[in-house]
């Protein structure tokens, strides 16, 4: 299972994630320009010690991550789907891939991948979840159709 966020912005949203995929061995990919550097305190202290825990890989662009993964197993969390978190189907290998804090994912992504787009269910009021909050929820929905492989 990978994480890939793409533009990230807000250091301890990715140091929470960072957490999480630690904790549950999942590959975490950031795509650049990202609005912080990897070396921010804030960062490190959101990761807390399980920094040296996380497969963490930066790269330039997102079809960098498109060559070394493929596209059929890719899944892009967006508010502007219609087809929700749970009624996708995930593999082992699937890669959950969230958008900017302040703006999703952009078009370009979005158009390129029109049938693998999922959205988390909440009130239409202009904002939406966490982003650290929105990659557990649907890390969590894909560990466990996956049976929590390698976790106890």
């Amino acid at each position: 299972m990978q994480i890939v966020l793409v533009e990230p912005e807000i250091p301890q949203n990715t140091g929470n994630i960072a957490r999480t995929c630690a904790l549950t061995k999942t590959a975490l990919n950031l795509v650049k320009p990202l609005g912080f550097s990897i070396e921010d305190r804030y960062l490190k202290r959101a990761g807390l010690d399980y920094w040296p825990l996380v497969d963490l890989k930066v790269w330039d662009s997102f079809d960098d991550i498109i060559k070394e993964c493929g596209s059929s197993k890719i899944y892009l969390a967006t508010t502007k789907a219609e087809r929700s978190y749970h009624e996708v189907k995930y593999e082992p290998d699937s890669v959950l891939v969230f958008g900017r804090e302040t703006r999703g994912l952009p078009d370009n992504i979005l158009e390129a991948f029109p049938a693998q787009k999922i959205r988390i269910p909440m009130l239409d009021i202009g904002r939406s979840l966490n982003l650290a909050n929105s990659v557990a929820i649907v890390l969590y929905e894909a560990l466990r159709q996956n049976n929590f492989a390698g976790l106890r």
